[in-house]
């Protein structure tokens, strides 16, 4: 039997997270992407199919507040504070998380910590 990659049991979590997990105008999804090198996050409509808010550290004034690797820790903090304001701004309060199949913990985790004192509440 042949080993399964990593990536291919994040890709299963991710499957059986996004059976249960959909978002709505009231409550969009809250989607967060980590690669080696960036952070993406973004609030999703699943009913109207729209993205209302995204915030990355590929963005220049996002990348200007990061100090150090942009795929550290403290970039998914910087991010998860300009995801936050960015759904403030446009209204929204609350939303549901979706971490993408990634496990809760490291850059994830302090993302997600980051946002829920800013004001987002999941």
């Amino acid at each position: 039997m042949a080993k399964r990659s990593s990536n291919d049991l994040r890709v299963r979590r991710h499957m059986r997270l996004r059976q249960k997990v959909k978002g709505t105008a009231q409550r969009p999804r809250l989607c967060i992407n980590r690669t080696l090198k960036h952070i993406h996050a973004q609030l999703i409509d699943d009913v109207a199919g729209i993205t209302v808010a995204a915030a990355s550290t590929v963005q220049s004034d996002v990348a200007a507040q990061v100090q150090g690797g942009k795929g550290s820790r403290e970039a998914a903090k910087i991010v998860g504070q300009v995801i936050a304001q960015r759904a403030k701004d446009k209204g929204v309060e609350a939303v549901v998380f979706d971490r993408n199949g990634n496990q809760y913990h490291g850059a994830i985790k302090e993302f997600a910590e980051a946002a829920r004192e800013s004001g987002l509440q999941f």
